[in-house]
């Protein structure tokens, strides 16, 4: 669990929701979904698959965008009603938060060092010595220096996926989004890299979870948010939610995932 006080949390939210709605076609995908995230908090978000949970982590990272709602990440206002800001105002969202794809999205062609400094370099032009210092340090902190010069083909599922957290880290974000970030990964991988974003969590930065891997959940998340249907069925702390949750549908989802 992170150590970020009850004071802290409450000062101010480092995103927040309010009565987003988007629809693919004649498909309601997310049902007037509200929610905010303090800073230091780590939420998991977990349901089961085409519950709107990915869809949801789209529009929050600007993939997708809603078509009804408000979105801003503290005084920058994204969208509301629907209606987004300027260029000027997506590019200041952009830089509030990093976003770890589930099948790592590293470029190809990079090395594991230029992934990383790439866009430190490109979109926030910061020095590119201090750049590629500052990213030399993120991939040893990852355990993953001696790759620098590798491409994302050389590593393994996991290493790639740890390399995809630097290169979310380097741009200085205020939030971290994983999109079920070990789904691709067999059980070994998966430990590699759930250990990874359980020191982020101890370093109280603030992080969303997408995730099926529900005993991670309980260690990890201040906040459990389970959707179903494109809906917040339930939601609060990640031993009560887990533990002892109080919806039909979320105990239902729970004895399914012990099976």
């Amino acid at each position: 669990m992170t150590s970020a006080s009850t004071a802290d949390k409450n000062a101010r939210a480092v995103v927040s929701l309010a009565h987003a709605r988007k629809s693919f076609g004649d498909v309601e995908v997310l049902h007037d979904i509200s929610l905010s995230v303090a800073p230091g908090e780590v939420v998991a978000i977990i349901g089961p698959s085409g519950g709107g949970k990915s869809t949801l982590l789209r529009c929050l990272t600007l993939l997708e965008r809603l078509d009804d709602g408000d979105l801003s990440y503290e005084d920058v206002e994204v969208a509301r009603g629907g209606t987004y800001g300027d260029k000027d105002v997506l590019a200041a969202a952009r830089g509030r938060f990093g976003l770890v794809f589930q099948n790592y999205n590293l470029f190809p062609h990079f090395s594991v060092l230029r992934n990383v400094m790439d866009a430190p370099v490109c979109v926030q032009k910061r020095d590119r010595a201090e750049a590629e210092a500052e990213s030399r340090a993120l991939l040893a902190k990852m355990g993953l220096a001696g790759n620098e010069d590798k491409v994302p083909c050389q590593l393994s599922g996991g290493q790639q996926q740890r390399a995809s957290i630097a290169r979310a880290l380097a741009m200085h974000p205020d939030i971290v989004y994983f999109d079920e970030p070990t789904s691709a990964l067999d059980p070994e991988l998966t430990a590699e890299v759930l250990r990874v974003i359980k020191e982020l969590a101890a370093e109280n930065m603030t992080l969303v979870i997408v995730t099926h891997e529900m005993g991670f959940a309980r260690e990890v998340a201040d906040r459990v948010i389970f959707m179903d249907g494109g809906i917040i069925v339930e939601e609060g702390p990640a031993e009560q939610v887990i533990d002892h949750p109080r919806e039909e549908r979320t105990r239902a989802f729970l004895t399914q995932r012990e099976r």
